[in-house]
């Protein structure tokens, strides 16, 4: 079955639904695809206990409603074909033909191991956020929050929202990075208030700054905590760790288009221009994909996206200057967040660093890049096809990830059989 579109968005997120919205007011044919069930990507993902915010809802009403856009929900891509994506959803398979598609596949946490990282009890904080929403039972629970960035306050106070006992927020970066990043906000009144209503929220909940987990104990699950703060190291009884240190955009699918990539640190972004038109004709790309940006940022640069894809750039050039002062947030971001070099010597030796195929630390010492270790060692060959350990190992100097191989994500054995992989995304 092939289905043809003008303009097709991947991701129904805050930056796949402005583009799909975008695309769709100029009277384009629009198909907006996402894996999970419901729109509103990780960040307004469906709360089962408490209603979306406003944003949320107005945002993800006005587009699914919109008479010009098919909502294909619970669809994955599977691989690139020729001029089209073959994807999946819960009864069969479709190819997806465009004239124009928009990438907004958005990020996921980055993840850094530690000793007994692998206990149960211990997620990422957005992953204890996406719990929570989806009912898993959180109250009367002593939680502990660490990492870094703002996504820590969201996870606390949704984690709090569901009845846990949040005993502490530990952010790795230093009190004079956090108080000059705090008196920066004036610039970004929006974000000033989001910051009071988070921190209003949590009130009685301690915020450490300079601190970071340095262990978890238990046996067959989490008992509790070693922080090193400040103060030296503290042991916290605890049920529930979330820990994470920031994000990674998922540029599987744009690399496996094409697209050209740019490295930020040690991890890769989409390379867009103006319009955000990558390096292949007729290929955009918008939100954390190009840069991790946050939610304004995301819905701009969708707008602009949708809009450019319909053909219609005046209407895009009216949002550059939101963009761009957007974007000058999120730069201010990645400097107050920047890693401590500390979090990045939190693994031992014998600290696992793929999970799913039990590789330690000390198993890739000698090798250079990631496909010789896949080898010898089967890191990144488990379930999470190396999205993981991938993107920590890259943080932790040791090489970048790997390409992707398709397919994207696994798929049933008939989908594959109608594919030819040998003719495409060869690696």
């Amino acid at each position: 079955m092939t289905d043809r579109y003008d303009v097709l968005v991947v991701g129904a997120g805050p930056a796949g639904l402005a583009a799909a919205h975008a695309a769709a007011s100029h009277g384009a044919r629009v198909g907006l695809i996402d894996e999970q069930m419901t729109a509103g990507g990780q960040v307004w993902r469906q709360d089962v206990q408490h209603a979306s915010p406003a944003l949320a809802r107005r945002s993800i009403g006005r587009t699914l409603d919109h008479p010009a856009i098919d909502w294909l929900a619970q669809t994955c891509v599977v691989t690139v074909e020729d001029g089209g994506l073959l994807v999946e959803d819960l009864q069969r398979a479709r190819r997806l033909h465009y004239r124009a598609l928009v990438l907004a596949t958005g990020a996921r946490e980055l993840l850094l191991p530690f000793p007994g990282w692998t206990l149960p009890g211990i997620t990422g904080a957005g992953g204890l956020q996406a719990l929570a929403k989806q009912g898993w039972p959180l109250a009367g629970r002593r939680v502990v929050i660490a990492g870094s960035g703002p996504l820590l306050l969201a996870a606390a106070a949704t984690a709090k929202r569901h009845g846990a006992h949040v005993l502490g927020i530990y952010e790795q970066s230093s009190t004079e990075n956090i108080q000059r990043f705090a008196r920066s906000l004036w610039r970004w009144p929006a974000k000033a208030v989001q910051a009071m209503g988070l921190r209003a929220q949590l009130a009685g909940v301690p915020y450490r700054c300079g601190s970071v987990v340095r262990r978890a104990h238990g046996e067959t699950e989490l008992h509790a905590v070693d922080v090193d703060g400040p103060r030296g190291i503290e042991h916290i009884a605890c049920d529930q760790l979330a820990v994470g240190y920031g994000l990674l955009a998922n540029v599987e699918l744009a690399q496996s288009l094409g697209c050209t990539l740019q490295l930020q640190g040690a991890h890769a972004y989409v390379d867009t221009d103006r319009y955000q038109r990558t390096s292949v004709e007729g290929i955009y790309a918008a939100g954390e994909l190009c840069g991790i940006g946050g939610r304004d940022t995301a819905r701009i640069e969708g707008a602009i996206a949708g809009h450019a894809a319909a053909g219609k750039t005046a209407d895009a050039d009216r949002l550059l200057q939101s963009r761009q002062h957007a974007r000058h947030f999120a730069d201010a971001l990645n400097q107050c967040f920047a890693l401590d070099p500390r979090v990045h010597a939190l693994a031992q030796p014998d600290t696992l660093v793929c999970r799913c195929e039990d590789v330690s630390l000390s198993a890739l010492d000698g090798y250079t890049d990631a496909r010789s270790a896949k080898l010898a060692t089967r890191c990144g060959m488990g379930a999470c096809q190396g999205r993981i350990c991938g993107g920590a190992l890259a943080e932790l100097g040791r090489f970048p990830r790997s390409g992707q191989r398709p397919p994207l994500f696994p798929a049933r054995l008939s989908t594959l059989a109608g594919t030819n992989f040998s003719s495409i995304n060869k690696p």
